[in-house]
């Protein structure tokens, strides 16, 4: 790991300063093109980490024979017999539909050994009618398995600290007895290959306290989620490659589809309450008290749902900025590493580049309403944009690049033409997707500045139509 890191910052030191380039060939001398300079000097960081990232992730997808062995080498090892100790499979619940989580829990379930997995509901469900069903639900799900004496559901009295409360709740009590968890979201879900994969790598490497799989959307059939998560299946898979290649031990953890050890887990990723975003703080945490957590870039066995419309898609993102925007604070506190207050930074920047994008296209417009910008050559403003764009989009596009350049991989698709054409149609989906999501942003992180908090509000998993009115 000693020259990775490294190299990656001299990578997005390039490609920043290429960029930069191209945007001070094009812009027009004087405040007009200062200006515009400025509010695009704070994007570069983030800009430049999905062109380094991406890159790096495409490399190690078309020239290695074993992409995620060579990004984490402990999913190689083989599993000490019996090494695996007792694994819970924990589901976090609230307020769900419960036919389709119980289902994939069911098949789950059904591929793992009779010995050594538990399967745990752990709920926060308290409103009716929501918890009559899930009750009702639950207790036909329990009778009709022949392995109910290992399958319980767990209700909290108390709701404090959100999901992540909840969980710690529940190893403080009966999760204390396990060697680790798997987590799973109740829109997850995972193949018993998977869940096996994870828990030995664990088992394999006892430095590892946390190992996260990649996730990819579940098959759906309504328009939005399914051209949404061709991109982020692509992208997903080229940016994960590249971070594991360089984070290494200190990764992420993105709160589901995870498998972490207990022990460590208990002792030190416990939250103060009122955290939204959980994940990336107990990932920090276990990065500092010596422990690595790692991201294995494997697709197969890991999925999850998303939102089924563009109001569920905001609504999320409302969410998570609110979350994320919490981490201001704590890039102040004392005794953080580097790549902690990266992390942190990171995860800001995801959603603090939404308002820098809406001013920087304003300023533009006002200043050619205004002539300011009559002197811009279109063949270098095209440059330009060209470049920016390829950099912004860096991680799909490399996703799609190495499907259509393995023809093994673009026969899963239909072959290459298919394939393509799907990459074009999300191309210009994600085009009209992306003006919508930078204005919603904006006003989101606008509210929070202004006092509004949104909260942590049950989610609608189920495909709709979307009215005039939404």
């Amino acid at each position: 790991m000693s020259l990775r890191r490294p190299a990656f910052l001299l990578t997005c030191i390039l490609a920043g300063l290429g960029l930069l380039a191209t945007a001070w060939a094009a812009l027009p001398a004087g405040g007009a093109g200062l200006a515009i300079l400025l509010l695009l000097l704070p994007l570069l960081p983030w800009v430049s980490l999905a062109a380094a990232q991406s890159a790096i992730g495409l490399v190690i997808l078309l020239a290695a024979r074993d992409p995620p062995g060579a990004v984490l080498p402990a999913a190689r090892l083989p599993v000490p017999p019996g090494g695996r100790g007792r694994v819970a499979i924990a589901m976090c619940l609230r307020n769900e539909a419960m036919a389709a989580p119980l289902a994939a829990l069911g098949r789950l379930m059904d591929g793992l050994p009779r010995e050594g997995f538990d399967l745990w509901l752990l709920s926060d469900t308290r409103e009716e009618p929501f918890l009559a069903h899930e009750d009702a639900a639950f207790r036909a799900f329990h009778a009709g398995r022949w392995d109910g004496a290992r399958i319980f559901l767990r209700r909290r009295a108390q709701g404090g600290g959100f999901k992540a409360g909840n969980v710690m709740a529940f190893l403080d009590s009966e999760g204390g007895t396990y060697e680790s968890v798997v987590i799973l979201d109740a829109d997850s879900e995972m193949s018993a290959e998977a869940v096996l994969r994870l828990t030995g790598i664990l088992a394999a490497a006892p430095r590892i306290a946390l190992v996260q799989q990649l996730i990819v959307g579940r098959p759906v059939a309504v328009p939005f989620p399914r051209l949404f998560q061709f991109g982020m299946r692509a992208g997903m898979r080229a940016w994960a490659t590249g971070q594991g290649w360089w984070q290494g031990p200190q990764g992420p953890f993105w709160g589901h589809n995870a498998a972490f050890r207990v022990a460590p887990f208990r002792a030190h990723a416990r939250l103060e309450e009122g955290m939204l975003s959980h994940d990336q703080l107990e990932a920090i945490a276990l990065h500092q008290a010596g422990w690595e957590v790692w991201c294995l870039p494997e697709e197969r066995g890991s999925m999850e749902g998303n939102p089924p419309a563009l109001p569920e898609f905001l609504r999320r993102d409302a969410r998570w900025a609110e979350g994320n925007m919490q981490y201001l604070a704590l890039l102040r506190r004392p005794g953080l590493s580097g790549m902690a207050r990266w992390q942190l930074l990171q995860a800001i920047l995801l959603f603090l580049c939404a308002p820098l994008w809406a001013a920087c296209f304003l300023l533009a417009v006002l200043l050619a309403a205004l002539g300011a910008l009559d002197g811009v050559t279109g063949g270098a403003l095209a440059l330009a944009m060209g470049c920016w764009w390829l950099a912004m989009h860096a991680p799909k596009l490399a996703g799609y690049a190495q499907v259509l350049a393995q023809g093994r991989e673009a026969a899963r698709y239909g072959g290459r033409a298919r394939f393509a054409a799907g990459a074009l149609a999300e191309i210009l989906f994600a085009t009209l997707l992306a003006p919508v999501s930078v204005m919603s942003k904006t006003r989101v992180l606008l509210r929070l500045a202004g006092g509004a908090k949104g909260g942590w509000a049950p989610q609608n998993r189920e495909g709709r139509g979307v009215g005039w009115a939404d």
